[in-house]
């Protein structure tokens, strides 16, 4: 069912030596790619926190890095100039009115078990900058930063539940996102980094592809650095060894952890379940999130990248300019792809009762033009630009309200206009449903307390 009531917005491998066990150590499976290494008052930080996280909620985000069209996906508008609605018609769903693209039949069968928000907004229309808004819920000084100036969402609920970690990784993602990353949190809170398409029969996980006898070299080399801490601290009055410890302990558990490599072994699936999902880059990283969250892990980021043919465009992200790709083409090619992945995930989450404790989002840093340009001059193709003024919002499962579309954009789509929300009222869902206190102050890199969100309510209708 569509919102009827409009209101004023709310805030809405190998042998491990000491010194590469000390670093690894400190920064925790998190960042063992990064190279990285946080201060100890980060690290002391998780310890201070006090909250009381929910323990049974996990997020799977599939990221539209470059910004995915509104007009052709979630939010369109048959009524409007050709110039606006472009090329595709609405078609009906299982929910009386709630229509979606006709490039997505089989979601349109099962809209009951998803929700869509038509009415986000923020104010950052470039990449970095608007990626760093919309997941940190700050607006970054720089123009267009490569690495998050606030921290992401992730990093966020990575460190407020720093103490439920064992020996399996709380974040995980398959490409850091551009304008994303923990900031002032530190590197111990970046994800786990697995490298590869989940549909190659060569994919495995780099670290976690650890043989039995290197693991019983990592044990030996743990209680021979036993042996040495324990005359360290004796000498040590700061504790700092007491603390690098804990990270050793964890990073090592991670490492060699079978629950850790079996979560990350597509081969446990029948091939019925893979056929399901469908043998794409973005089925099989979906049923590898799957099993991730059913192991454990709280959030996976996988970047919805797309190889698209020379006739529909020279990137794989869905930066559709006219100067990019032929829009229309574009997602003539991704969106039946999408539509077998993301269905088969959302019924594998209800039949395995994962949809109580286990979100599923779709989305990018912003929404497109809904006006159609064609400014490539050789072309003349039609294409949508950067714009943070209007986005729809796909989630499903996570124990929210599902089967409705919450609020909706002019007859244009070009700005919201009823139920009209900052983007941060999504994070404040979010975060609500990790149990995290967006209220919660964190001290950046000069000092000053910058709370998790300034503003920003949680959606009611979702809750």
């Amino acid at each position: 069912m569509n919102s009827t009531t409009s209101h004023t917005p709310s805030r809405c491998a190998g042998p491990i030596d000491r010194r590469t066990m000390m670093s690894i150590g400190g920064l925790g499976l998190g960042a063992l790619t990064s190279g990285l290494s946080p201060g100890l008052g980060q690290l002391f930080a998780a310890d201070e926190a006090g909250q009381q996280p929910n323990q049974d909620f996990s997020v799977i985000l599939l990221w539209a890095n470059g910004g995915p069209s509104h007009l052709e996906t979630f939010d369109m508008k048959p009524e409007a100039p050709a110039e606006y609605r472009g090329e595709f018609k609405p078609i009906h769903t299982n929910v009386p009115g709630v229509d979606i693209c006709e490039l997505l039949p089989n979601l349109a069968k099962m809209a009951d078990k998803y929700s869509i928000v038509r009415s986000l907004h923020h104010n950052r229309n470039e990449h970095s900058g608007g990626t760093c808004r919309f997941l940190s819920g700050y607006s970054a000084t720089a123009a267009n930063p490569s690495d998050a100036e606030y921290p992401e969402m992730a990093s966020v609920v990575a460190h407020q539940l720093d103490k439920t970690a064992r020996d399996i990784p709380l974040f995980v993602a398959n490409t850091k996102f551009y304008g994303g990353g923990p900031a002032y949190l530190g590197a111990a809170y970046s994800p786990f980094m697995f490298r590869g398409d989940p549909n190659s029969g060569s994919f495995n996980v780099g670290n976690l592809n650890i043989t039995q006898d290197a693991i019983k070299q990592l044990q030996t080399r743990r209680d021979l650095l036993a042996t040495f801490d324990r005359f360290r601290r004796d000498v040590d009055r700061t504790k700092t060894m007491t603390a690098l410890d804990k990270f050793n302990r964890r990073a090592l558990a991670m490492l060699t952890s079978p629950r850790t490599a079996k979560a990350f072994d597509l081969s446990q699936e029948s091939d019925q379940t893979r056929d399901r999902y469908g043998r794409t880059t973005w089925g099989q990283g979906l049923l590898l999130a799957r099993r991730l969250v059913e192991s454990g892990v709280r959030l996976v980021q996988l970047q919805a990248s797309f190889k698209l043919s020379k006739e529909a465009g020279r990137v794989s992200n869905w930066d559709d300019h006219s100067v990019n790709t032929h829009t229309f083409r574009a997602y003539r090619e991704r969106m039946p792809v999408f539509d077998v992945a993301v269905p088969a995930l959302i019924e594998d989450l209800c039949n395995r009762g994962l949809d109580k404790r286990v979100l599923f989002i779709f989305c990018g840093e912003f929404g497109r033009t809904p006006l159609v340009r064609r400014q490539d001059k050789a072309t003349k193709r039609p294409g949508r630009d950067h714009w943070s003024k209007a986005m729809s919002i796909f989630l499903s499962g996570g124990g929210l309200r599902m089967g409705q579309a919450i609020g909706s954009t002019n007859p244009r789509g070009e700005h919201p206009i009823e139920r009209v929300m900052d983007s941060n009222c999504l994070l404040a869902t979010i975060y609500k449903k990790f149990g995290v206190d967006s209220s919660h102050v964190y001290y950046d890199n000069s000092g000053r307390p910058v709370p998790i969100l300034s503003d920003g309510e949680p959606i009611p209708e979702l809750l």
